[in-house]
């Protein structure tokens, strides 16, 4: 009897064992289904918890409509980057010379405007128009030569670099040059206060850039292409889109808004440096990458990059608030990328 009662008793502890790893391999099951259709679900997750940690960690300073702005205004040139960095991205390719970009887009229109004293107008579409050209030249490059794209935004970032030390004369234009002659180049630096917080113009256009970004990605063919096109790429051939086209106007349209983000920074800075945003090609990957957007390309969402770059900005912020040094500061947000890219493989292989 006792020997019939304690099999009994070991199949009825298996079962339950059993029962147990099946509901939690259920769940576990869906929570990966949620995440890859949801591209945005997990960069708002970790926006909350960072919210909620910095709140408890840096006290009642953090939660301030001030703070909050600030955070804003310094993610604003970097998301423009971010945002342009997410088109190349979801094509499964990438672009290590936005910063570059947009820096010499700067400099085209401070060196117009001021050194040459041209009308500011003609200044703006100058640099629109050199940051258009200089990610074309990076499409052209990727798809009729059928180079890499990291080894080609690698050699252009040094090739767009030297332009602008050359072409600037490794001079900065002065804040007091550009409001004498050209106030227009910052008019998105200025300030608008809301209740004690502190916007500039250039948050608003760099929020009404995703809006329509994220418009055009959802709900036009071109946005369809882009996803197709980074998803396979032989596939979206085969279906009769022009992939070439595709990619080249891709590269063409981050060109643009890395131009839009030059006229943003100078108003952010106040003045025109060649050697600005020098780091600006890593934060831009860092939000793209929080924000859930696959480096494999074909999976992602423009808002999901907006909400990386301002995870990214309340990590810094929060840090800073809590006294942590600027070391560890960077030590946290290289963690974060890790992490975002582990859960991105993640998700991939169980969706498979």
């Amino acid at each position: 009897m006792n020997n019939n009662q304690n099999y009994e008793d070991s199949v009825a502890e298996d079962a339950s064992v059993a029962e147990f790893e099946h509901e939690r391999h259920g769940l576990m099951s869906r929570i990966h289904h949620f995440l890859h259709a949801n591209p945005t679900a997990a960069p708002i997750i970790v926006l909350l918890i960072s919210l909620g940690a910095f709140g408890l960690i840096a006290g009642e300073r953090f939660f301030t409509p001030f703070n909050f702005s600030l955070i804003i205004q310094q993610v604003t040139v970097i998301g423009i980057l971010a945002a342009a960095q997410t088109l190349i991205i979801l094509s499964a390719g990438i672009d290590l010379s936005v910063a570059a970009i947009m820096v010499l887009s700067s400099v085209v229109m401070g060196r117009i405007a001021v050194t040459l004293g041209l009308p500011v107008e003609l200044a703006i579409i100058a640099g629109f128009f050199a940051g258009t050209l200089c990610g074309m030249v990076n499409g052209v490059m990727i798809t009729l030569f059928r180079l890499p794209p990291f080894i080609v935004t690698l050699g252009t970032w040094s090739i767009f670099y030297a332009l602008n030390l050359w072409y600037s004369g490794a001079q900065t234009i002065r804040s007091a040059d550009i409001d004498a002659t050209a106030p227009v180049l910052k008019f998105f630096g200025e300030r608008v206060g809301f209740f004690g917080a502190q916007f500039t113009y250039g948050s608003f256009l760099m929020i009404f850039l995703f809006a329509v970004l994220w418009y055009i990605l959802n709900w036009t063919a071109w946005g369809r292409h882009v996803y197709a096109v980074g998803d396979d790429k032989e596939a979206a051939e085969l279906s009769g889109i022009r992939t070439n086209r595709t990619l080249i106007s891709i590269y063409g349209v981050a060109g643009l808004l890395c131009a839009i983000g030059g006229w943003i920074s100078i108003g952010r800075l106040g003045s025109i440096s060649p050697q600005s945003f020098y780091e600006g090609n890593l934060d831009a990957i860092t939000a793209v990458v929080i924000g859930g957007c696959s480096l494999f390309g074909g999976r992602g969402s423009i808002i999901g990059t907006l909400i990386g770059a301002l995870t990214v900005g309340v990590f810094r912020s929060g840090l800073k608030i809590a006294g942590v040094e600027v070391l560890w500061q960077e030590f946290t947000v290289g963690a974060l990328i890790i992490a975002a890219v582990a859960i991105d493989q993640w998700i991939r292989k169980v969706s498979a």
